[in-house]
C-alpha cells in the first residue's frame, strides 16, 4: 500500500496563539484586549471537584469554629490559615503523593513562621532575614514540585510571621499552623484504607484507555486528532509511571500489587510503539476491533480483576505493522489476564534511586544550578525591595506587599508578567466579594458558615486558572486576617494598594531588570529535543538494546511534552515574546512526527521489514544535527531544502519525508 503523505492541517499554533505580526483594531471600534490577557482570563474546562470542595469547607471552618467555642478566635484563625495552605497544596491523586504535598510544606512553613515571629517588629533585621529566607526558598523551589510548594510556604509563613503579631510564646504560631495542616491531612487520608491503591490502578487504566482512543483514530485522515490522542497517551504514561515508580521505590519485592501494576504498564509499551506503524502503514490493525480490545483491557485493569479474555476476532495481519499490533495486543492481554506472568520481566524505565542518592542529587542541583541561583536571587531582590519599601514608607499591615511578591514571582507556575497582571485582577475581584462580607457579617459564629462557603470555592476556582484561584483565596485570607486584627472594612482598600504595589515591584525588580525573562526558552528546548531525536534515530538502527530504546523514546516524549508546556507558558507573555514562541510551533509538531516515524520504522523492521542501510540512517542523523545547530544559533528558522537520497520503497522513506518537512519549516517573514 502506498504511504500516505502526512496531513499538515495541525501544524499551526493552538487556538488563541498570537498571529505573527499581530492585528490592529478596525477604525471606530475599541481595541480588543491582548491575546495573552484573554488567554489568562479564559476559564480552563474542569469538572467540579465535589469531594475537594467539601473537604476544604470542613478543613477551614472547623478550626475557626473550635477557636470561637474556646474563646480564642485568633488561635482558630491561625489553624485555619495552616489548613488553607494544605488545601491549596492537595493537588495529587495518589495518597503517598498527597501525604508529601501536605506534610512536607507544613514543616517548612513552621520553620518560616518561627523565623518571622522572632524578627517581628525589628525593622531592618527583619528585612535581612526575609531576604535570606527568600534566597533559600527560591533555590529549593528548583528541585521539584513538592520542594517548590515547600519553598513557597517557607517564605509565605515567614512574611506573615514578620508582619502580624503572633500569639506568644514563639512556638504557638507554628504549632497552630501545623495543626491546621494536620487536620487537612487527616481529612484527606480518611479514604486511604479503602482506596490506598485506587489512584495508581486508575492511572494505569487511564493509560490503557488513552491507547485505545489512539488506535480508534489511527489511519484516519484527521492527523490533528491522532496528534491530540498521542499527546494524551504521553500525559497518561507520564502520570502513571510517576505514580507507580514512586511507590515501587519503597517496595523492593518482586511480588505485590505495585509490581503487578508496573508489569501491566510495561506491557502497554509495545502497543504504544506499534501505534505509529499502524497509523502510517497498518491495514487490519486499523480495524475497530483493535481499539475495542484495548478498551476491554482498560476495563479489566480498572476493576483490579484478572481473567481478561483473549482479544476476540482480530483480523489476520497483512504486513509488519499489523503483526506488531497483534503481537503487542496479545502480550498485553496475557499480562492483564495473569499479571504474574510478567512480574520477572525487566523494568523498562528502571526503579528510582534510593532516597539518600536522590536527596544528594537534589541538594547538588539546588546549590550548583545556574537556574536555581538566578531564581533565588530574583526572589531575594524582590522581597528585599518590598520589605525595604514598607520599612521606609508607612504602609498599614505591610506584609501583604511581600505576600503578593511571593505568590507572583513563581516562574515554575507560569509567566511572571501575566501572573502579576492576573494577580491584580484576581485580587480586585476577591475584594469585591470580601467588602460586603466584612461590612455586614459580625465577627463570631456568623463567620463559620461564611468560611464554609468561601472555602468550598477554592478547589473549584483553582482548577479554572490563576486569576480565579486568587479571586477565591483573597476573601478567605481577608476574613481570617480580620479575625486576627479586627479591622473590618478598613482592610479592603489597603489590601488593593498593597497588591498593586507588590505587582509593580515584581514587574520592575523581577521582570524588567532580568532581560533573559523577556525571552522564551522554547528555541533552546526545541534544539535539545532535535539533538535527542538524532540520537534516538541512530540508536534505533544502531544496535542499541530494546529496553534502552524504550527509555530514550519515553525520555524524548517527556522532553517534547516539556517543550509544549514551555510553549503554552510563553504564549502568556506580552509581545514580542509570545509571537516569537508561536513561530516555533510548526517545528515542535514536525519533530514529534519525526519521532513517530522513527518508532514506526523500527517496529516494522522488528516484524519482518528489511532493515535500512547504515548510510541512510547516518544521513538522517546528520540532517537532524544540522537542524538542531540552526535552531540554536538563530532566532529565526530559514527553510532548507534537504536532499535525503535513499530507497523510495524502503522503511526509512516516511522518516525522510518527515525530516524534509522539519527542515522546510521557516519563521514568518524570515529572509531566505
Amino acid at each position: 500500500m502506498k504511504d500516505r503523505e502526512p496531513d499538515r492541517s495541525s501544524d499551526g499554533p493552538p487556538a488563541g496563539a498570537p498571529a505573527p505580526g499581530g492585528s490592529s483594531p478596525r477604525p471606530g471600534r475599541l481595541p480588543s484586549p491582548p491575546a495573552w490577557l484573554v488567554r489568562g482570563l479564559r476559564p480552563q474546562p474542569a469538572p467540579i471537584p465535589w469531594a475537594a470542595a467539601a473537604r476544604a469547607a470542613v478543613a477551614l471552618a472547623a478550626p475557626l469554629a473550635a477557636g470561637i467555642a474556646a474563646g480564642l478566635p485568633s488561635y482558630g484563625a491561625l489553624a485555619s490559615m495552616g489548613a488553607l495552605s494544605g488545601v491549596i497544596g492537595d493537588t495529587a491523586d495518589a495518597y503517598r503523593m498527597r501525604l508529601l504535598n501536605i506534610a512536607v510544606p507544613q514543616l517548612l512553613g513552621a520553620v518560616g513562621v518561627t523565623l518571622g515571629t522572632l524578627v517581628h517588629g525589628q525593622g531592618w533585621v527583619a528585612v535581612g532575614v526575609l531576604t535570606a529566607v527568600a534566597l533559600v526558598s527560591g533555590m529549593i523551589s528548583s528541585i521539584g514540585s513538592v520542594a517548590s510548594v515547600s519553598g513557597l510556604l517557607l517564605l509565605l509563613n515567614a512574611v506573615v510571621g514578620a508582619g502580624l503579631p503572633m500569639p506568644q510564646p514563639w512556638w504557638k504560631a507554628p504549632v497552630l499552623l501545623c495543626l491546621g495542616g494536620l487536620f487537612v491531612l487527616v481529612l484527606t487520608l480518611l479514604g486511604w484504607p479503602l482506596r490506598r491503591r485506587a489512584a495508581e490502578r486508575s492511572a494505569v487504566a487511564a493509560a490503557y484507555a488513552s491507547v485505545a482512543e489512539l488506535f480508534a483514530v489511527a489511519g484516519t485522515p484527521d492527523t490533528a486528532a491522532y496528534d491530540a490522542r498521542r499527546h494524551e497517551v504521553t500525559r497518561a504514561l507520564d502520570a502513571s509511571y510517576d505514580l507507580i515508580l514512586a511507590r515501587r521505590a519503597r517496595e523492593h519485592g518482586r511480588v505485590g500489587p505495585m509490581v503487578r501494576l508496573l508489569a501491566q504498564l510495561n506491557a502497554l509499551i509495545p502497543l504504544v510503539e506499534s501505534a505509529p506503524a499502524a497509523h502510517r502503514h497498518g491495514r487490519s490493525s486499523r480495524s475497530p476491533e483493535v481499539a475495542a480490545a484495548v478498551r476491554t483491557l482498560a476495563d479489566a485493569v480498572a476493576s483490579g480483576r484478572g481473567g481478561a479474555a483473549e482479544p476476540p476476532g482480530l483480523p489476520p495481519p497483512e504486513g509488519p505493522a499489523d503483526r506488531a499490533v497483534e503481537n503487542a495486543l496479545r502480550h498485553a492481554a496475557a499480562v492483564v489476564r495473569s499479571p504474574d506472568a510478567d512480574v520477572l520481566a525487566e523494568d523498562r524505565l528502571g526503579v528510582p534511586a534510593e532516597l539518600g542518592v536522590r536527596a544528594r542529587r537534589a541538594a547538588r542541583a539546588a546549590l550548583l544550578s545556574r537556574e536555581s541561583w538566578r531564581y533565588g536571587l530574583r526572589l531575594a531582590l524582590c522581597i528585599g525591595v518590598a520589605q525595604s519599601f514598607v520599612s521606609l514608607v508607612p504602609v498599614e499591615r505591610s506584609y501583604w506587599v511581600a505576600l503578593t511578591v511571593t505568590f507572583v514571582l513563581k516562574p515554575d507556575f507560569g509567566s511572571v508578567f501575566s501572573r502579576a497582571v492576573l494577580r491584580a485582577l484576581g485580587t480586585a475581584a476577591g475584594l469585591l466579594v470580601a467588602a460586603p462580607l466584612l461590612a455586614s457579617v459580625p465577627r463570631g459564629w456568623a463567620d463559620v458558615p461564611v468560611m464554609m462557603a468561601l472555602a468550598a470555592l477554592i478547589p473549584v476556582f483553582s482548577a479554572r486558572g490563576y486569576a480565579f484561584q486568587t479571586a477565591a483565596v483573597t476573601p478567605v485570607i481577608l476574613l481570617l486576617s480580620d479575625v486576627l486584627n479586627q479591622q473590618g472594612l478598613h482592610l479592603v482598600l489597603p489590601r488593593l494598594v498593597d497588591s498593586l504595589t507588590g505587582c509593580a515591584i515584581v514587574l520592575v525588580a523581577g521582570y524588567l531588570l532580568w532581560p533573559e525573562s523577556w525571552h522564551t526558552r522554547v528555541g533552546d528546548r526545541v534544539a535539545d529535543a532535535v539533538e535527542e531525536t538524532a540520537r534516538y534515530v541512530a540508536g534505533s538502527f544502531g544496535g542499541v538494546a530494546h529496553a534502552e530504546r524504550v527509555r530514550r523514546r519515553r525520555r524524548l516524549y517527556r522532553d517534547l511534552s516539556a517543550v509544549r508546556s514551555e510553549f503554552q507558558r510563553a504564549l502568556t507573555e506580552p509581545p514580542p515574546a509570545g509571537e516569537r514562541a508561536a513561530a516555533w510551533w510548526p517545528l515542535v509538531v514536525a519533530v514529534e512526527r519525526v519521532v513517530d516515524a522513527t518508532t514506526a520504522a523500527r517496529v516494522r523492521v522488528d516484524h519482518g521489514a528489511p532493515a535500512p542501510r547504515p548510510e541512510e540512517v547516518a544521513e538522517v542523523e546528520r540532517q537532524l544535527y544540522e537542524l538542531a545547530e540552526g535552531v540554536r544559533s538563530s532566532t529565526e528558522l530559514v527553510e532548507v531544502r534537504a536532499e535525503l537520497p535513499g530507497d523510495e520503497r524502503g522503511v526509512l522513506e516516511p522518516l525522510r519525508r518527515e525530516v524534509r518537512a522539519a527542515r522546510a519549516v521557516a519563521s514568518p517573514n524570515a529572509s531566505p
